[in-house]
């Protein structure tokens, strides 16, 4: 990342970076020497180093009827950075403790399962995202899945690291596989039911309570899902699940 990338993580415009940046150059300087020698026309300038006085990245002196400017240390975005991670900090707490909470009783409560439909690798990628950061939030800290051979090839396409996040987590998975395949791979178990030979529809079914999740495949290989969130129904489908998983 070069310096303004950098510096647009602490809501530096890319033209209040250059003028900073102009300034300690040049020392001390005025409005007019700042825009001339950043690029900048001179009434943007005068409103960038109104902004940079606020955020304290510069101060100024008075020369006669006019004021000179003087850049501050570029330590001085380090103590930025530092005082907007703990404001994230604080932030974040808030979320968890009481915002969160507080907007989730805005909701009508009401026993009806929410439906949300996804399609396209984004889509799908959402899904997979959701299956990690519910089941890391379970008490469990594992989901259960049925994985068809033919969609195997497809469902990670859009997070291809999706295993590697999901073991960094601790996350583990049982999978029941429909065919013949499928990788082995850390923190989960397997196991098959034969398909009969004959290829089977592409599918994938993912038990997350209070979630469940079913993707497929359309024409052209174009991946749809459905998230149902429902104790309920992600319930029956647990049992259904663990009860066939002592069968095989």
């Amino acid at each position: 990342m070069n310096i303004k990338q950098v510096l647009a993580e602490l809501d530096l415009e890319a033209r209040e970076v250059d003028v900073y940046c102009t300034l300690l150059a040049l020392g001390t300087a005025s409005i007019r020497d700042i825009a001339e020698k950043s690029g900048v026309n001179r009434g943007t300038t005068h409103e960038i180093l109104k902004n940079l006085l606020k955020r304290g990245l510069v101060s100024f002196h008075p020369k006669g009827k006019r004021r000179h400017f003087c850049a501050e240390s570029p330590t001085k975005l380090l103590e930025l950075a530092t005082d907007r991670q703990e404001k994230l900090r604080s932030a974040t707490r808030h979320l968890v403790s009481d915002i969160i909470p507080d907007l989730n009783r805005l909701r009508p409560e009401t026993s009806s399962p929410q439906v949300k439909y996804y399609e396209g690798d984004e889509g799908i990628e959402k899904v997979l995202k959701d299956i990690l950061n519910t089941a890391e939030k379970a008490e469990s800290r594992s989901y259960d899945v049925y994985s068809s051979k033919a969609i195997r090839k497809y469902l990670y396409r859009p997070f291809p690291n999706y295993t590697l996040q999901r073991v960094k987590r601790n996350i583990r998975v049982r999978a029941i596989a429909i065919g013949e395949g499928g990788e082995e791979a850390p923190l989960s178990e397997r196991k098959w039911i034969d398909d009969g030979n004959n290829g089977g529809q592409a599918s994938y079914v993912a038990i997350f309570p209070p979630k469940c999740a079913m993707i497929s495949l359309q024409e052209g290989n174009y991946p749809t899902a459905v998230v149902i969130e429902s104790a309920a129904i992600s319930q029956a489908l647990q049992l259904s699940f663990n009860t066939l998983w002592q069968l095989l």
